[in-house]
């Protein structure tokens, strides 16, 4: 896909373009979506091991490759969707779509990463790079043909979601319970539904032209999506919390914090509801990143968390 043969007008003339193309990749790298690899750490630091170096490391170490293999099918995604993108109000700023990087060079750049990625991971062992593997295919896949299905699209994304959360226990050897599953699956659709729901909200009549699919959705099959999705995890946390706390007359050292940490958990969820419907959540990390309240019922949740983990003070 060529760029195009004039710069838009939201380029400055006569600016100098090594520097703004240097620049231009570092932002099509999109480091604010690196939030997401953050539930790598998710099955580590629920089993308690994080505090051991080797598994620290590991957790690190699949960190920075999920950062180098989501920032390369980014690349990949934005020099596909450069035409689709230029009709979107925001995403139409981006350095690919702008024409201050060249779709060739985000084609090149962008499967070098993923290429170094999945390579490096052997390091971890072969179940890691496989999740990798996995990863880069399926995001690979929606970019070229999944994100035109609709419903299938939502699947793959929080397929993604799920497999970093899978890619951190996988690291560190540790298992993965049906119940953390289950929480980390629904609560990524979750916010999948809801980047949806803003998408479609914020485009309005010209949502097809940008994105198939969302021609497909109604507001009120995507508010169903998150309804059932937000119910699902708030049930599947609820029971581990209370599966935690051992039988009723036996409970486990810790194990009050675990149940305490189902508030801040429903709460948050709310809260984050009540912003899609404001018409915010259109990127999940510039929702968290820019409210103040769901950062603190965050750090509530996580200390409480933390509490349970660690046994500190429990009944």
């Amino acid at each position: 896909m060529s760029e195009p043969a004039t710069e838009p007008d939201w380029i400055e003339p006569g600016r100098t373009r090594s520097p703004a193309i240097i620049g231009g990749l570092a932002r099509t790298a999109r480091p604010r979506q690196w939030l997401k690899n953050l539930l790598v750490f998710a099955a580590p630091g629920a089993a308690g091991v994080m505090t051991h170096p080797g598994s620290l490391i590991r957790a690190l170490s699949m960190f920075a490759l999920f950062c180098a293999a989501s920032s390369g099918t980014y690349m990949v995604n934005d020099a596909l969707d450069a035409d689709a993108d230029r009709l979107h109000p925001l995403k139409r700023a981006r350095p690919v779509a702008a024409g201050v990087v060249p779709a060739s060079l985000a084609w090149s750049v962008g499967l070098g990463l993923v290429v170094a990625a999945v390579g490096l991971s052997a390091l971890l062992g072969l179940r890691s790079t496989l999740v990798i593997a996995v990863y880069v295919a399926i995001t690979l896949a929606y970019s070229l043909r999944l994100k035109q299905e609709p419903v299938i699209e939502m699947a793959a994304l929080t397929t993604g979601f799920v497999l970093r959360a899978i890619a951190g226990g996988v690291a560190c050897s540790v298992p993965l319970s049906n119940w953390f599953l289950i929480v980390a699956s629904f609560g990524s659709l979750f916010m999948v539904g809801g980047k949806r729901y803003s998408e479609y909200q914020t485009l309005g009549q010209e949502r097809s032209g940008h994105r198939a699919a969302l021609g497909e959705y109604t507001l009120s099959y995507l508010r169903y999506v998150r309804s059932v999705s937000s119910a699902v995890a708030i049930t599947g946390y609820c029971l581990w919390a209370f599966e935690k706390a051992g039988p009723q007359g036996n409970p486990v050292s810790g194990s009050i914090w675990y149940q305490l940490s189902i508030a801040p958990f429903v709460v948050a969820l709310m809260r984050y509801s009540l912003i899609l419907e404001s018409g915010g959540g259109g990127a999940p990390e510039d929702v968290i990143i820019g409210d103040r309240m769901l950062q603190g019922l965050g750090v509530v949740w996580l200390g409480l968390f933390a509490l349970g983990v660690y046994g500190i003070g429990g009944r």
